[in-house]
Order: C-alpha cells, then structure tokens, then sequence
C-alpha cells in the first residue's frame, strides 16, 4: 500500500514529527493518544542524532511504520 498524502515531502525530523501526528488524528481515541506519547519519546530519544544518513534512515522506518499502523 502506498504511503499517506504528504510522505514524500518529509525530509527533515521536524516535518516528520508533524506528519506522524497528522496520522494520529485518523486514529480513534485510545490508540491516537498511545502513539502521539510514542511519538514524542522517540523524538526525545533521538534528539541528539547528528548523522544525516541515519536520520534518514530514522525517517524512512517511520513513515513504514506509520503507514502499517494506519492500515491495520
């Protein structure tokens, strides 16, 4: 399945976050609140990653994992 209006244009950690709670709002209640906590503990976690082909990285496995989330 292709991926959410608006995943090809993420190409920065910031524009990433905004897209993934974007996707938490199609989410009933109990789930969206989970991920949206999910959501930012990562980007806590990540916040100090400086190699930009890792950030990649990061974003590409986000935005799959997003995409998974919002089809089942």
């Amino acid at each position: 399945m292709a991926p959410r209006a608006g995943a090809e244009l993420v190409r920065s950690a910031g524009q990433l976050y905004r897209y993934l709670l974007r996707c938490c709002r199609h989410l009933p209640a109990g789930p969206g609140q989970h991920y949206r906590h999910a959501i930012r503990q990562s980007f806590k976690v990540h916040a100090d990653e400086d190699d930009p082909e890792r950030i990649q990285q990061i974003i590409k496995r986000a935005i799959e994992d997003a995409d998974w989330v919002m089809n089942k």
